[in-house]
């Protein structure tokens, strides 16, 4: 067995570092702050005031205000319902017991659709309804609705204004300064994926690194809001980072198209590769000299006029380097910015958030279901405890409706709620009966609060584990005003709590998500039928827009372990990509030659031909495939730089649609 944990220098308290101290100190404060502020008020279930505050602990200012917002939003909407709810159909159990699943499965699909603030107040206002509906059920006077609505929103808020205050004593780190630090060192990454993927070998990684990199640009648009609310200088300067972040993702889908360009050119020349390395070294400096960039960029330059790809693959790595320059300039400018400057980058929208809408009406039905058959056993057997129940099967499918894996989740919260069983009884039943006032029960709280954040910090693999027991304790230690030690009562509340979160796992079990490879089809088809829109000549959504929706689905399946619906999906996502953005670059692209124009019309004719909503056919790719080299060697005939430049654009969709091709395995 191993002790070494129990060794001085592996306590706890002692290996914390000084933000760590920080953190656990500022959360166990409001927590039991929380706690003496909803005793004062002499609200009955003071505890919801603890979990409030547990709920908002975040480690930076931005995301303690957004998640505090979207509480009190999310609570008074809740509270609204549950209102309304309870008051018309209280006395008819079936009706009820529709109205309240109806409403649940409502915000169940709404926050399904948005993964923000938005996402976060429907859930909340879903389960806040439950809490205080089913704790209404026995209530026979309607005036004690709304002193039980009025008690849960106070103990809402005051956990949250408790969490707020000790942010402001105990501050963390900026989120402006996490959020500028991640900016600059995702510019560097992609200096450094740029490198893996434009040399001539291939190696398995390199899909996975593609991936890793998408998932951290659309993830640092969560640092983004959480900066938006933390001072007003990012809220004035949120047009900034919409434009650095879409600019990031245009970076990564450059570097894509010339890697496809690689693979599907024969004998690249060896100065192109040597160019590449020292454009990137060059690029890799502080002071990135323009003009060395175009000394660099002059001696890879085609020296044969006919040769297509290599006036192809020229170009576009020179829109590369010009690319990273503009947002490097934009990100030193964003960062020296202060609270009187107002920059005016190209005007871009939000990075999408495009949600999975059968997905979405499938966790409805089942969060409607789950409620429907909890409350009919419990009208059928009218089981005292039948309410706590209930509750914690609406917060379960609400809540882990949107997870990646269900499941586990539902397995995880089943760990936590047995161990805060056997715990509570201990304290319960061992301390706090003994316990007479409420500052001898905050001498015990305090140090065993604190002690669990430090866990939660230190041990990373069990952190949301020690999360969860955090903010479920307050429910199961029942810190009631005043206290109630019923053994009965205790043990029934718990078995009813297992149970119904037991019913929650056995629902995700048999109305179970869909599989990676059912939601890879449904993606790809989405793809597929925003792409033909792109097509029209007057597409829904911008080229950004569509470039951050591509990206965005691709990285809904980032962490499937299914490897071939992951990878059709990014294939088709980067081709489409490609084709669109080639499709927007022929548009642009000007010619004073009625034949030129008619060849480029042909080639768009082209693609929107073999691809349709179903997918795309193997002969009508084959047959595309040649078409388009025909054409090539069409325009090769004459010489005409015009001409010459139009066939590198043609190349340049030959090689994104050969991606489509049974025999390609590379990414």
């Amino acid at each position: 067995m191993n002790l070494s944990w129990l060794e001085w220098q592996h306590l706890p308290w002692i290996k914390a570092t000084g933000a760590q101290w920080r953190y656990a100190l500022r959360n166990s404060i409001a927590m039991c702050l929380a706690l003496s502020i909803a005793y004062g008020l002499q609200l009955d279930q003071p505890y919801w005031a603890m979990t409030s505050a547990a709920v908002v602990s975040f480690p930076t200012v931005g995301g303690v205000i957004s998640k505090s917002l979207g509480r009190i939003v999310g609570s008074m909407i809740g509270a609204g319902a549950a209102l309304l709810i309870t008051g018309h159909t209280l006395n008819e159990p079936w009706l009820f017991t529709v109205t309240i699943a109806a409403w649940l499965a409502f915000c169940t699909w709404v926050s399904n659709h948005y993964q923000n603030n938005v996402a976060y107040a429907f859930a909340l206002s879903g389960y806040t309804a439950a809490i205080i509906a089913f704790t209404c059920v026995n209530v026979t006077d309607s005036s004690e609705l709304w002193t039980i609505a009025q008690a849960r929103v106070c103990e809402v808020i005051s956990g949250i204004l408790c969490g707020a205050l000790m942010m402001m004593v105990l501050p963390s780190t900026s989120d402006g300064d996490t959020l500028i630090n991640s900016l600059k060192q995702m510019h560097v990454k992609l200096l450094e994926h740029a490198t893996l993927l434009l040399q001539r070998e291939t190696t398995d990684n390199m899909r996975h690194a593609h991936e890793n990199v998408i998932g951290q640009i659309l993830t640092m648009n969560l640092l983004r809001i959480q900066a938006f609310w933390s001072h007003y200088r990012f809220r004035r300067q949120n047009n900034v980072l919409n434009y650095v972040l879409h600019q990031q993702l245009r970076l990564t889908s450059v570097i894509s198209s010339l890697r496809r360009m690689l693979l599907n050119w024969q004998e690249p020349p060896e100065i192109l590769f040597h160019a590449t390395q020292q454009l990137l070294a060059e690029l890799a400096q502080k002071n990135c000299d323009k003009y060395r960039l175009a000394q660099i960029l002059q001696s890879a330059a085609p020296r044969d006029v006919s040769d297509y790809q290599h006036h192809a693959y020229w170009k576009h790595l020179r829109y590369f380097c010009w690319l990273y320059l503009n947002n490097s300039r934009w990100i030193r400018q964003f960062e020296r910015a202060d609270g009187d400057t107002r920059l005016t980058p190209p005007k871009v929208p939000a990075l999408a958030r495009q949600a999975d809408g059968a997905e979405a009406g499938w966790s409805a039905i089942r969060t409607f279901s789950v409620i429907v058959l909890g409350c009919s056993y419990w009208i059928a057997t009218q089981w005292d405890s039948g309410a706590a129940g209930i509750t914690l099967a609406a917060i379960g499918c609400v809540l882990y409706s949107s997870s990646p894996s269900p499941t586990a989740s539902t397995l995880l919260m089943l760990k936590t709620l047995g161990l805060l069983s056997v715990f509570s009884f201990v304290m319960m039943f061992g301390v706090m009966v003994q316990i007479t006032v409420l500052w001898q029960f905050l001498i015990v709280l305090f140090p065993l609060l604190l002690t669990m954040q430090l866990f939660k910090l230190q041990q990373k693999k069990y952190a949301a584990l020690w999360g969860m027991l955090i903010v479920f304790m307050g429910s199961f230690l029942s810190v009631t005003n005043p206290p109630v030690y019923n053994y009965q009562s205790f043990i029934n509340d718990n078995l009813a709590k297992v149970s119904g979160v037991t019913l929650v796992w056995i629902a995700f079990s048999i109305l179970r998500p869909s599989s990676d490879k059912r939601r890879s089809r449904r993606h790809i088809r989405a793809l597929r039928r925003e792409f033909l829109d792109q097509l029209s000549r007057r597409p829904r959504l911008s080229e950004s827009s569509f470039e951050s929706q591509i990206y965005h689905r691709i990285n809904q399946l980032n962490a499937s372990r299914d490897e071939n619906a992951r990878l059709w999906l990014l294939r088709w996502g980067m081709v489409l990509l490609n084709c669109s953005q080639i499709a927007w670059q022929l548009r642009e692209w000007k010619t004073s030659s009625a034949t030129l124009a008619a060849l480029r019309d042909a080639v768009l004719h082209d693609l929107r031909n073999i691809i349709s909503e179903r997918g795309i056919h193997p002969v009508s790719l084959a047959d595309t495939l040649v078409t388009l080299q025909q054409r090539i060697d069409l325009l090769l005939k004459s010489g005409d730089p015009q001409e010459i430049e139009l066939a590198g654009i043609v190349w340049r969709l030959l090689c994104s649609l050969s991606q489509l091709q049974p025999r390609e395995t590379t990414a």
